[in-house]
């Protein structure tokens, strides 16, 4: 075998092996990098919300973890606190959705959008949110702001909207 046969045959086995190889190296490492993005995703997300839940436990009068209805009235000062947190709220869920959401994600995809259908349907429970989502979701995105009404009156109707 001559020199140029040589190198003639290691193209071969490069273009034989050597690309399908690069290909799949390539396509795992997107892959994990996706995955990571996503990951570091959820975190930021999840710290927001934590930070949103900080937030109420320092305005605990507000009285917006009870799951029943409100024990007290709440003056002009208090409502106006609580409207703010919401608008926190829709906000944070905004953007959840717009970065999650997708019509068909992947298995991972899904298990995070979950979450945060979860977290919007319990807030979405509580009458006094129900009743300020109309001003709450002025201006949002419209496809959010439908998949939010849609399912506010699914719970509303006591049905839970599958996501």
């Amino acid at each position: 075998m001559t020199s140029l046969e040589t190198w003639e045959f290691l193209s071969y086995v490069v273009t034989v092996i050597g690309l399908p190889f690069a290909i799949v190296v390539f396509w795992v490492e997107q892959r994990k990098e996706r995955e990571a993005e996503d990951e570091e995703l959820q975190a930021r997300l999840n710290q927001a919300y934590t930070d949103f839940l900080k937030l109420v436990l320092d305005n605990a009068d507000l009285q917006m973890l009870r799951r029943g209805p409100m024990t007290t009235q709440l003056s002009p000062e208090q409502e106006e606190r609580r409207y703010a947190l919401f608008g926190i709220l829709i906000a944070l869920f905004e953007q959840a959705y717009l970065m999650v959401y997708e019509e068909d994600m992947p298995r991972q995809r899904q298990r995070m959008w979950q979450v945060w259908a979860d977290y919007m349907e319990e807030w979405c429970r509580r009458e006094d949110f129900r009743a300020l989502l109309p001003e709450l979701l002025r201006g949002e995105d419209p496809e959010f702001a439908a998949y939010l009404r849609r399912l506010a009156a699914e719970v509303e109707q006591g049905q839970r909207m599958a996501t």
